[in-house]
């Protein structure tokens, strides 16, 4: 299972497969499509690099558990996502004077929020740089700075020059090819394991405390994170289709993680004490057939690339909100990718990433607070309320106790 494949059949039937799925997802009628338009956003943002990282991480932190772990992520990650869907439609249907203690928690969610963006959208690009260069064999630190320095001011002027939609359609592309090869990999890895015999070498119980375990697991929420970029696309689209949209990006990109965990188990022994790394997937598709390597690697980049537009939609969007209006979010595309340069040439920013970690955590805390209020208000729904508390205090835990996952 370890020798690499020579060219085959299955290597030209994933090719076609993945060409074939392009050329249907950017067919006019999908590509064009006001709803899907809205999808794209929150679907780039949650399948972003966490995608890259999820198996090795969880054969360290999970074991033979590993298919349990992401189901109980992907299960938390709807309980938010149900939390904000129902806060959007609330304050949609609000006609009354605002609730002061509701807009004190939005503004201080808000805040948490761009901060854990700007670290983010940083991070997205400056991994996608190095991860090119590497495959180039021309990294350093230097050179994998002034690439992602300059994709991030060609991000903002971008966005400058062709707004929300401009941005969206370059994030369009980069999902549509995305998808595409994760199609292929799934595909890939559903063969060879029924080729091969489905078997967990290598895998068992975690080696950890259980509580420590859970502490690593809260961190890996944020792989999952970006659903809530929905919220911030109001002078876009209606509610009704941040919502709906919100829900299908979470259900696609839920069915995604599930699936690759799975069909990734017989060959998560490899994996098992080592460090985590964003190429442990190449590692991985490398011993299921020849092309998908290569495939993946430009899936990565576009992993990095659409998810770091996603942010700067949600970013630009969060400061629109809170301005109400006034600011357009065109005119702040390069001030947002401006900042990330500054940042990316003044820290670490690998090391920053758990203070980014933590920031969504508490942000979703936050919209877990607002969602109880809004029920308390509307419904007097004590078990509504008592869900929304309960998932706060959960918020809270991970705040407190997560290990931060850096490959998000």
């Amino acid at each position: 299972m370890t020798q690499t494949p020579d060219f085959s059949l299955l290597d030209a039937s994933l090719v076609t497969l993945s060409a074939l799925f392009v050329i249907w997802l950017l067919r006019p009628a999908v590509k064009n499509s006001f709803f899907w338009q809205a999808t794209v956003t929150p679907l780039a943002s949650i399948i972003g690099s966490g995608f890259l990282v999820v198996v090795p991480l969880l054969a360290n932190i999970a074991g033979h558990w590993a298919w349990l772990a992401i189901i109980l992520i992907v299960l938390l990650s709807w309980w938010l996502g149900s939390a904000m869907r129902y806060s959007m439609q609330a304050s949609s249907l609000n006609k009354d004077a605002p609730d002061k203690w509701l807009m004190g928690l939005e503004r201080f969610a808000d805040i948490a929020l761009a901060f854990a963006y700007v670290i983010s959208i940083t991070f997205y690009i400056r991994l996608m740089a190095g991860f090119l260069l590497t495959g180039l064999d021309i990294y350093s630190e230097f050179n994998a700075d002034v690439l992602a320095s300059m994709v991030l001011l060609s991000i903002g002027f971008y966005g400058l020059l062709r707004g929300l939609h401009g941005l969206e359609r370059l994030e369009e592309y980069s999902v549509s090819i995305k998808l595409a090869i994760i199609a292929a990999l799934l595909a890939g890895l559903l063969w060879q394991d029924v080729q091969q015999g489905y078997h967990w070498h290598g895998l068992s119980s975690p080696d950890q405390p259980w509580w420590q375990s859970f502490c690593q697991l809260g961190g890996m929420l944020l792989i999952v994170q970006g659903f809530e970029t929905s919220k911030y696309l109001a002078s876009q689209y209606p509610v009704n289709v941040r919502v709906r949209s919100m829900s299908v990006a979470q259900i696609l990109a839920g069915l995604i993680y599930i699936g690759f965990v799975v069909l990734a188990m017989p060959y998560m022994g490899q994996f098992v004490g080592t460090q985590p790394s964003e190429t442990a997937i190449i590692t991985v598709s490398a011993q299921v057939t020849l092309v998908l390597p290569v495939m993946l690697i430009v899936a990565a980049a576009m992993s990095q690339f659409s998810a770091a537009i996603a942010d700067t939609i949600g970013a630009g969007g969060v400061v629109e909100q809170q301005s109400r209006s006034r600011i357009n979010p065109r005119s702040l595309y390069p001030v947002i990718t401006l900042f990330s340069v500054v940042l990316l040439w003044s820290a670490n920013i690998f090391q920053l990433v758990s203070y980014a970690s933590r920031a969504f955590a508490f942000y979703y805390l936050l919209q877990s607070l607002l969602a109880a209020r809004q029920s308390a208000l509307r419904e007097h729904a004590p078990k509504r309320v008592a869900s929304y508390l309960g998932l706060a205090f959960i918020m809270l835990l991970i705040v407190v106790f997560a290990e931060a996952v850096e490959g998000h």
